[in-house]
This record gives C-alpha cells, sequence and structure tokens, in this order.
C-alpha cells in the first residue's frame, strides 16, 4: 500500500476519535466537521512516511487546526449563539 492509502485508511479509522477530539474543543459538531476537514487536507499534502504514531500524529493536526480556529474566532471577536 503506498503512503497516501495508508494515511487514508487510518484517518477512517480514526474519525470517531478525531471528531470527539475537535467537538471537545470547539463544542460545535459542525466546526468539528470543518476542523476535521482542514486537517485532512493539512494530512494529504504532508509527508508521513516517517510517523511511528500515525493516530497521535493525526491527532496533533486537528488539535493544532482547532486552536487555529479558537484563535481566529478571538480575533474577531466572535460570540457564541445563545439560545432561548
Amino acid at each position: 500500500m503506498d503512503e497516501q492509502a495508508v494515511l487514508l485508511a487510518r484517518f477512517g479509522e480514526d474519525r470517531a476519535h478525531l471528531r470527539a477530539v475537535a467537538y471537545r474543543m470547539l463544542g460545535s459538531l459542525s466546526e468539528a466537521d470543518d476542523a476535521l476537514q482542514d486537517a485532512w487536507l493539512r494530512a494529504s499534502r504532508a509527508g508521513t512516511g516517517g510517523v511511528e504514531n500515525l493516530t497521535g500524529w493525526l491527532t496533533t493536526v486537528v488539535a493544532r487546526v482547532c486552536l487555529n480556529m479558537l484563535r481566529s474566532r478571538r480575533t474577531r471577536g466572535e460570540q457564541p449563539l445563545e439560545t432561548p
């Protein structure tokens, strides 16, 4: 199997875990899904041949994407929508 196929298979296996991490950090399922899309794009462009713990590496990528989203939220001054 080539490197891209291995990454795709592992991302699929770890998707529930990665989505849970993103949801816990962001507090929104739609933002968590956006974070996973961004993380996939970043991971698919990176060379993962030397990565020993792919699950840990993917978790780190998702966490960093989430942190970037949170920083962006703070600098734009977004406030969470309150439901009545």
